[in-house]
Parts: C-alpha cells; sequence; structure tokens
C-alpha cells in the first residue's frame, strides 16, 4: 500500500479475506468474527452472448442479497452495532475491503469451462474477485463528508487493490466504482464502493481500448490525452482546472449530469499516481461530490441529494496499457428534482443515446455551486 497507511488482512468465519486500511496511529486490528463458520458462497458461470460478442455472469444467488435495511441491521456498521450480524468484526474502523458475501465473480465459482462449437452456448467459470470497500464506520456519513486524510486513504486502497488484483493470472480488467442513492440501484445505504476484477474485458472497457488503439495507430498519441487538451482548449465544458487534474462534462455526454476528471499526466491506471497527483485527486473529487449535492434545488429551495454513479476507467491488466488513459466518469440519472432519465427503448433497445440536457448548461451549473 502506498503512503504510512497500516494494512491488516485477516480471515472472516466463512474464510472470505477482510483488509483494515489505517491512518498512522490506529490500534491494531486483531477482533475475531464471531459468527457460526457456514459454507462460501460460490459464484456462478459465465455465459457468450453470441448476438453481441460479450459474456454474461448468471449468478442466481444474488438474488437473496440484503436489500435497504434499517440502520439498526446494516451488515457494514461496526460489530456490535443492532440485531444484525456484521461483515465487520471490530468496533469501529477507517476503511476496509473485503470479499463480497454473494459475488458475481470469485476464485471459487460453480460454473464450468464448456466451449461450444458452433460459438452460441459457451460457458466458463466466473472466476474473478468481487470486493466491497467500506469508506467510514460513520453510517449517516457519505464520501462527500470524509476528511481529506481518509479520501486519501480511499485513493491509496484503489491503487493499491488495483495493482494487486490486476497481478492475478486469471484477472483481466479491474473496476473501481461507487454507486450512490437508491435511484441508482444500491442496495445499501452504507458509504461504500465496490471493486470488480473481470476475468475477461467487458464490453464497453474494450470499446474505449479499441478506440485508444485506433487512435494510437492513426496519430501516434493518446486518445484521452488529445481529448483532456482539447477540452481544455475550448474551456466551455471544464468544471475544474487545477494542476495535475481537471474536471469536464465531455463534449458528447450521455447522462443528464456526467462529468469527466482526467489527470495531466498520461497514468494507465490509479496505481501509477504520484504523491502530488493523488493529494490533489483528493481535493478535488471531494469538491466534485459536494458540488453534486447542490446541482438541483426542490421546489422549498432544499439542496437534492444526487444520486451517482462513479466509475474509475482504467487501462486493462495485461493488454493495451500503451493505449490507455486513466480517468474517471462521474454520472447521474436524476435531470432534475423528482425527474429521471430512464434507459428506455432507444438507449435500451439500440444503444442510440439522447440527452436531454447540453452539457455547457450542465458545466455552467456545476461551475456555478461551486464552495
Amino acid at each position: 500500500m502506498s503512503g504510512p497507511n497500516r494494512v491488516t488482512s485477516r480471515r472472516l468465519a466463512d474464510g472470505r479475506e477482510i483488509i483494515y486500511v489505517d491512518e498512522p496511529g490506529t490500534h491494531e486490528r486483531l477482533a475475531v468474527d464471531e459468527r457460526p463458520a457456514e459454507e462460501r458462497v460460490t459464484s456462478g458461470e459465465l455465459r457468450w452472448d453470441a448476438l453481441v460478442g460479450d459474456w454474461v455472469v448468471i449468478a442466481g444467488h444474488r438474488q437473496n442479497r440484503v436489500l435497504l435495511p434499517p440502520k439498526d441491521e446494516c451488515p457494514l456498521c461496526a460489530h456490535g452495532v443492532g440485531s444484525a450480524p456484521s461483515e465487520i468484526p471490530e468496533d469501529d474502523y477507517q476503511v476496509v475491503v473485503f470479499e463480497n458475501r454473494f459475488p458475481s465473480y470469485s476464485s471459487e465459482s460453480s460454473g464450468v469451462e464448456a466451449p461450444d462449437p458452433r460459438g452460441l452456448f459457451g460457458t466458463r467459470p466466473a472466476e474473478g474477485r468481487c470486493e466491497v470497500v467500506c469508506f467510514t464506520s460513520d453510517h449517516d456519513s457519505a464520501f462527500k463528508n470524509l476528511p481529506l486524510p481518509r479520501v486519501r486513504t480511499v485513493i491509496d486502497t484503489w491503487a493499491d487493490r488495483t495493482r494487486v488484483l490486476g497481478a492475478r493470472p486469471e484477472v483481466e480488467h479491474v473496476f473501481c466504482f461507487e454507486n450512490r442513492g437508491p435511484e441508482i440501484g444500491v442496495s445499501l445505504h452504507h458509504p461504500h464502493g465496490q471493486i470488480y476484477a473481470y476475468p475477461y474485458i467487458p464490453q464497453r472497457s474494450q470499446q474505449l481500448l479499441d478506440r485508444a488503439e485506433a487512435h494510437l495507430a492513426a496519430t501516434g498519441r493518446l486518445l484521452g490525452a488529445d481529448l483532456l487538451e482539447a477540452e481544455r482548449a475550448d474551456g466551455s465544458r471544464v468544471v475544474v482546472s487545477g494542476t495535475h487534474w481537471t474536471a469536464y462534462v465531455p463534449f458528447a455526454a450521455r447522462w443528464p449530469l456526467e462529468v469527466h476528471l482526467a489527470p495531466h499526466r498520461d497514468v494507465p491506471d490509479l496505481d501509477a499516481l504520484d504523491d502530488d497527483e493523488r493529494d490533489e485527486l483528493a481535493v478535488v473529487y471531494r469538491d466534485l461530490l459536494r458540488r453534486l449535492d447542490r446541482y438541483h434545488v426542490a421546489a422549498d429551495g432544499s439542496p437534492v441529494a444526487m444520486p451517482y454513479i462513479s466509475a474509475w476507467q482504467q487501462a486493462p491488466s495485461k493488454r493495451g496499457r500503451d493505449a490507455s488513459r486513466l480517468h474517471l466518469q462521474l454520472m447521474s440519472v436524476l435531470r432534475g428534482p423528482g425527474k429521471l432519465k430512464y434507459l428506455a427503448g432507444s438507449e435500451s433497445g439500440v444503444g442510440g443515446w439522447i440527452n436531454d440536457v447540453p452539457p455547457e448548461r450542465t458545466a455552467a451549473r456545476l461551475r456555478e455551486v461551486a464552495e
């Protein structure tokens, strides 16, 4: 782990790994998971979608997940809180990573390797890893409310897990993300994100890689760098411009609110960021999240909490790294107070996106709501 953080790896009752990431001066993590040992849930299988040339994971066990429990039954709160057993044995914590109890991908899969010579119904084990990242033990907090040292600890955690998971032989792509808000589909209110380590490159990530490699072959330059340079030169969609990072609304934004945050230096993933870049990222990223919650105003004048997906687009773990360039994609389905952007016929049926909100207007509003 980068920096002075203390990293402690332990095991839960069913054998899953739990990792505590603590800032200097924190007591050692020695608590034991006292829940009865139970059989570990395995992941399902990958099935080949021949129509689009992509894999779909079938994971029926995920239907049994806890859905938006009350605070006193939250499985991410510190041990001893409420009537439901916690996933985290300690009485308090800073940043915690643990293997998902109901994984889409894991090292133990019930799927089988069964290629179809016709190229139609092939299957394979859903190998990989799904991790939960808890940002704080405070159930009522949010990422935007974390102190800057904690934000930096989360960034270091993302970077370290990117490196460790990407080195696993079965992993092709590592995706760090946060879903916030019931409108997005979260199953737990506690402030947390996730990391998926895929045994293949998912379709959108493959599209990003294909475009990046084609641009590099044609121009000798990185597509992400050229886009960043063009957005900074235009300026109309730039939201924040720092020493190491620029946030902008993309020229062809698909979502009612979409912001890209890109480093000025060409880096393939979070692990490649240096200390100065990570320090500024903590400031700028938290600033963006705070702006989101001032973007919409209700009829009574109160701010509207913005549901969002925060998605780190990184280079694949083992190929295409010379063409790929790190950026964050921050997006929301909320186009106005009480108004959601539904992926209806055009988007879901044929992938033809329609955005009702001009990107320049979005950028202007994000600049307007700066602290």
